[in-house]
């Protein structure tokens, strides 16, 4: 009886779900011309949508308006500061005095001792009041939402920091002493770095100075062979430095928004030429640089014909070992998804997993959540459905901006008002190395992740099945960067919502970039770490920070040490590498 039940309850949910299949039409996909019309205009926008920032503005404005008594503070703020900017002005006048405000820690603008002087001193003052203003301008508005209020507040600070004293002749006191030193010598040197930057740009050529890093040679340069290839990666396998190596594999999955070679850069500072000295069987994927017949790409085709391959890869060229994986940034987020939707079936595939300042929880992604909104997407996803993909030098735009005063105008102020080329390092030169990337995987890779949160939520699917990060039950070492614009190392924090795995956490000094590439013997770097056993006691970002151990030196050595701890297993003789396709780094690293 109760089996009938429960039938007859199946077949009148199929019937509801069929009326409203039958009754609600989807939505009709837009049409070809305002596609085009989208994409046309994108292209001046450099990708970002004039409406999402327009709505951003229009919910500020019309709560603002409906504020008197914010309007009170505000004009309460800004005499406030006018009155304590003149008393300093009139004390400065007379002698040295102490600065009403100071800059932000991020901030070095300010920082030299000209900035301290008369009447630089004063230039500087009321420019940071008015930026503290402006921050009280566009935030604590009741009633409008966090994503708008970030969006507004961050396009307040860009303006201002377009009108900063420091990107004017006459108001940046390091320019006019330049200028008067070397008699205008310094403009003369800015305008020719400027020509060639632009004649660079137009031509689609690499900085000034990158020709002194070629992968394979200068960099990426750590011996191997490519032992496979299919149309998304070429995957390498590094020749042993060692008579014995460690039993189990160690496969790296970067990200594909640059190239590879961030882990193998010169031979002091590549973390492959680290571990292949230190024992371990190395295998790196390099990824392919997509153009516009790649179009139609997506996330699954990465997952398969990237992760999955790699790993069938390895195991056939070393078997009956489980594997050490590791995922730098996106790759990591990739990796991860390949763990949990593997981690019921092929639970024996993997021995541990190192993700290196890698997201798998988006609802507190940083900055770039700026940039993603359903307005915003849905314009880049008609600019790339026009191109192919997105552009490069379109994605380097956003990150720019997260990083303005370092990226855009005190680079701007150095070499075109100073006339002062910094010199080109390996890890610029890999930064001007960009890639492309689909249209199909980029809006896959933004809704479903940024803008839908599917992965941490248990939405995310593989092959029609729900990848659950629950099911990872794996030892886990995660690596975070202190000062990371694009992995916020509060939002990497969240792995240790994982119950189901061992968590070593790790938050170094550095960025995104930087604190990666952190070798032994670097200058002032350190660390904190702690870990949460299985099932453990979830600890916040700020009291973890309280409690964890803080080391001096690289988090390479300490990565080591875990590896000793997680897969304790006695050393076996080196593995020779297969004669493969062809010398490492292969060729996708070198599509341009």
């Amino acid at each position: 009886m109760s089996q009938h039940v429960g039938q007859d309850r199946r077949k009148d949910l199929q019937k509801r779900t069929d009326f409203a299949v039958l009754y609600h039409e989807p939505p009709e996909p837009p049409t070809n011309i305002d596609r085009m019309l989208h994409a046309m205009m994108g292209q001046f926008t450099q990708g970002i949508s004039p409406t999402s920032l327009a709505l951003a503005w229009l919910d500020w404005g019309m709560h603002l308006a409906q504020s008197p008594g914010k309007w009170g503070l505000l004009v309460e703020k800004a005499i406030n500061k006018d009155l304590r900017w003149l008393g300093y002005a009139a004390c400065a006048a007379l002698g040295d005095t102490e600065p009403v405000i100071e800059p932000l820690p991020q901030d070095r603008r300010f920082r030299g001792p000209a900035w301290q002087q008369w009447p630089y001193n004063l230039m500087q003052q009321a420019f940071l009041l008015n930026q503290q203003w402006w921050y009280n301008a566009t935030t604590g508005i009741d009633g409008v939402t966090r994503h708008h209020e970030q969006v507004v507040s961050f396009s307040a600070r860009q303006l201002l920091d377009l009108f900063s004293p420091v990107n004017f002749i006459a108001t940046n006191p390091d320019v006019s002493a330049a200028a008067l030193a070397e008699g205008g010598a310094n403009f003369v040197r800015g305008a020719i770095n400027l020509a060639e930057d632009n004649q660079r740009r137009l031509s689609n050529a690499a900085p000034a100075g990158s020709e002194a890093y070629r992968p394979g040679i200068e960099v990426a340069a750590t011996p191997g062979r490519v032992v496979f290839r299919n149309r998304l990666i070429e995957l390498i396998q590094y020749a042993p430095a060692t008579d014995t190596v460690r039993a189990e594999p160690l496969l790296i999955v970067p990200a594909w928004i640059m190239k590879y070679y961030i882990l193998d850069l010169s031979a002091h500072n590549s973390l492959v030429r680290y571990l292949v000295g230190r024992g371990h069987t190395v295998f790196m994927i390099s990824w392919h640089n997509p153009t516009a017949a790649d179009r139609d790409v997506g996330m699954e085709d990465y997952l398969r014909d990237g992760v999955m391959a790699a790993v069938d890869q390895v195991h056939a060229i070393v078997p009956d070992q489980a594997i050490n994986a590791v995922g730098y940034c996106l790759g990591g987020t990739l990796l991860a998804i390949a763990t949990a939707a593997m981690g019921c079936d092929k639970s024996g595939l993997f021995k541990s997993m190192t993700l290196l300042a890698a997201q798998v929880d988006f609802s507190e992604a940083g900055e770039l959540m700026l940039f993603i909104d359903e307005s915003q997407i849905a314009w880049l996803e008609d600019l790339m459905w026009q191109q192919g993909y997105l552009d490069n030098r379109q994605m380097a735009g956003a990150f720019r901006l997260l990083r303005s005063n370092d990226l855009v105008w005190s680079l701007a102020v150095n070499q075109y008002l100073l006339g002062r080329r910094a010199p080109m390092t390996d890890l610029m030169a890999w930064n001007a190395d960009a890639t492309r990337m689909p249209y199909r995987m980029h809006s896959d890779y933004l809704r479903k992740l940024f803008l839908n949160n599917d992965l941490f939520s248990g939405r995310y699917h593989v092959n029609g099945r729900p990848a659950a990060l629950s099911d990872i039950r794996l030892p886990i070492f995660a690596v975070a960067t202190m000062t990371d614009h694009v992995s916020p190392w509060r939002s990497v924090h969240k792995i240790h919502l994982m119950p189901s795995s061992e968590v070593q956490f790790v938050l170094t000094s550095g960025g995104h970039n930087a604190g990666i590439v952190s070798e032994p013997g670097h200058k002032g770097r350190h660390y904190y770490t702690a870990l949460q056993q299985r099932g453990g006691c979830y600890t916040d970002p700020d009291r973890w920070i309280e409690t964890a151990q803080e080391h001096d030196g690289s988090w390479w050595e300490e990565w080591l040490r875990w590896f000793e701890r997680v897969a304790p297993r006695p050393d076996v003789p080196a593995r020779p590498v297969a004669r493969g396709l062809c010398p490492a780094p292969g060729t996708y690293v070198l599509e341009r």
